[in-house]
């Protein structure tokens, strides 16, 4: 079963950056798209990047040219490169392996880390 720890979370002010990493155990991790979501308070968990094994990456339009996601697969870590911070990007922050439909392929969430934007 593969655990995911998410980590690099922090309080920042709006216009700051921060880098967030996500190790996971286990074994084929190199083949799946791995994603970042988030989950603000009162708000579902959305998808905010994913990358595909080949390192096609994509976007929602909120993050678009602020958030930049990557992977190193021989370290088994995926990262999400956070700048231009603004308070509306505060929630907790996981990674997963999407699948489509709102499902992702590891049961299993990591307990996510807290990104607070705040002056």
């Amino acid at each position: 079963q593969v655990q995911l720890v998410e980590s690099g979370g922090g309080l920042v002010q709006p216009g700051g950056s921060l880098r967030l990493s996500c190790a996971a155990s286990g074994t084929g991790f190199s083949i799946y798209t791995m994603g970042w979501y988030r989950q603000a308070p009162g708000k579902q968990r959305e998808l905010v990047a994913d990358i595909t094994s080949g390192g096609t990456t994509r976007y929602v339009d909120s993050v678009k040219g602020r958030f930049t996601i990557s992977r190193d697969n021989a370290k088994n870590t995926v990262y999400l490169q956070m700048n231009s911070l603004k308070p509306e990007d505060t929630a907790v922050y996981y990674c997963n392996a999407p699948r489509g439909g709102g499902r992702t392929y590891f049961d299993s969430w990591g307990q996510g880390t807290q990104v607070t934007v705040s002056s």
